[in-house]
């Protein structure tokens, strides 16, 4: 009898499986890395044989360290790390080269071209998105340019591409199934908001034939089932799939407009319902698809910063200040406050609001009493803030107070962080009792697909807080801290 469902969660550094039962037990959850490729400056890639192996080997794991059998899974939801794109054969299946991940940059002359040419606000009425080499289009373009033969082979119908969910899905399918759904396909720049499905105008804009592309479906349906995938039983529905950030909003129970999450990782991502009207920002932040259920697509602002738990990861091994990343917490707190000190966590330029690829970190306020206390503490303050400036925009576009803010990540675990953020603020910050709410996301739209919960109205009653974080200070405290950020960034 199937009484679990599996979650594959796709990320940049790493693949992980997580088996849930129906009342969010995790039974299983195993993460397998794969190497990072970085051929020049700015190149970023991934082999993809290499990121199907860590995936293969995360769900075996998984299934004889819980001893569930395949059978028992009810469903399979996948959720990826956005943007990575792949392009391979369709007869063999075989990649024509390694991935070009989201953090490449190799197109940005690509969309400066374009830019020139006047053609940003045209694109972005149309996708939501800025011209920027982090989404999918121009890195697409790039291989079909840059490989030999490789246009000529698409134009032939002999070569198809993907983000991370539709390789996936064309793997544990072996090749029977071409999909993607609308939160991924929204990233692309090929993608119209309204209606969510691929738009001749971008295709011929970005010269991609539309031969290449998979099939928009739903985001919770049965796509296919597993064939030929080793340590798995044929026959297992396939039924769920979300970008990395739309899953963790649906994981967060985050199902009227106004609700929003923050995800803290190497980056973080926050988003916020709108509702079923897509919504252009003033403030350049990002209109996406979160998800389509049946026909009824919801839609969501997006923001994110480049840095966040990478800025914890740099303190580690690029300064020596902390041991492990866990050591910031305990460090931060030897001090009150920063001392005057900012941090601008601008190590690989500025995204949203700002997109400024240009910019770089900035440490300011030094002095000869400047502590690592004060340096850790700053760091922290530094990512609340980044994600503060996002929210704050975000209620201008949406025209919302924000009630509450859910969080996720691995950084969510860092208490500071998050008191700091309910101060920034002015917001009470709900953590929930299951970190893993991006995988949890993808789990629900399988689930949902397979009968395993009934509707949206039990996975919310089955989201349970583990904490909340209220503010400590005051809104004019809260605001003179942001302002003096503001300055700061501004030297960024």
């Amino acid at each position: 009898m199937a009484e679990y469902v599996l979650a594959i969660d796709q990320g940049t550094t790493g693949s992980t499986v997580v088996i849930l039962d129906r009342t969010l037990t995790i039974r299983a959850r195993v993460n397998r890395e794969f190497p990072q490729i970085y051929p020049r400056p700015g190149w970023v890639e991934h082999a993809p044989e290499a990121l199907w192996g860590s995936v293969l080997e995360a769900l075996r794991t998984a299934l004889a360290d819980s001893g569930i059998h395949g059978s028992e899974i009810a469903g399979i939801g996948i959720t990826n790390q956005r943007e990575t794109t792949l392009l391979w054969e369709r007869a063999t299946g075989q990649p024509l080269h390694n991935a070009l991940v989201w953090q490449d940059r190799r197109t940005a002359d690509r969309c400066q071209r374009l830019r020139e040419q006047g053609l940003e606000e045209r694109v972005r009425a149309r996708t939501g998105l800025v011209l920027d080499p982090y989404f999918s289009g121009t890195k697409l373009a790039w291989l079909l340019d840059e490989l030999p033969g490789a246009r000529a082979r698409a134009q032939r119908g002999e070569l198809a591409c993907g983000t991370v969910d539709t390789f996936l899905i064309n793997r544990l399918t072996r090749g029977r199934v071409h999909v993607t759904d609308p939160s991924n396909a929204s990233r692309t720049l090929l993608c119209s908001l309204d209606p969510g499905d691929w738009d001749d105008e971008l295709l011929a804009l970005f010269d991609i034939p539309r031969s290449l592309l998979p099939e928009v479906r739903s985001s919770s349906e049965v796509y296919g089932t597993t064939f030929g995938v080793p340590g798995l039983p044929d026959g297992i529905p396939i039924a769920g799939i979300a970008g990395d950030q739309q899953a963790a909003l649906f994981g967060q129970a985050c199902f009227t407009p106004g609700s929003a999450k923050c995800t803290y990782g190497t980056g973080a991502f926050v988003l916020q319902n709108t509702g079923p009207t897509p919504r252009a920002s003033r403030h350049r932040l990002l209109t996406t698809i979160a998800w389509r259920l049946g026909q009824e697509t919801t839609y969501a602002l997006e923001g994110s910063c480049f840095i966040a738990g990478a800025a914890v990861q740099w303190l580690r091994d690029g300064l020596g200040l902390i041991r492990t990343a866990a050591e910031i917490e305990s460090l931060a707190r030897a001090v009150p406050d920063t001392g005057g000190v900012h941090f601008v966590p601008a190590l690989v330029g500025l995204g949203a609001p700002h997109w400024r690829a240009e910019a770089r970190g900035l440490i300011s306020g030094l002095t000869r009493g400047t502590t690592a206390a004060h340096l850790a503490r700053a760091t922290l303050e530094g990512i609340a803030l980044s994600v503060a400036e996002l929210l704050l925009a975000m209620n201008e576009d949406a025209e919302t107070t924000l009630g509450e803010l859910r969080v996720d990540g691995g950084a969510a675990a860092n208490d500071l962080l998050l008191e700091l953020q309910a101060d920034l603020l002015q917001t009470p910050i709900l953590r929930p009792r299951l970190l893993e709410t991006t995988a949890l996301g993808a789990a629900f739209l399988a689930g949902l697909a397979v009968g395993f919960w009934s509707d949206q109205q039990e996975v919310a009653a089955v989201w349970a807080e583990q904490r909340r974080f209220t503010p400590t200070i005051d809104a004019a405290a809260a605001a003179a801290r942001l302002a003096a950020w503001r300055e700061a960034v501004r030297k960024a």
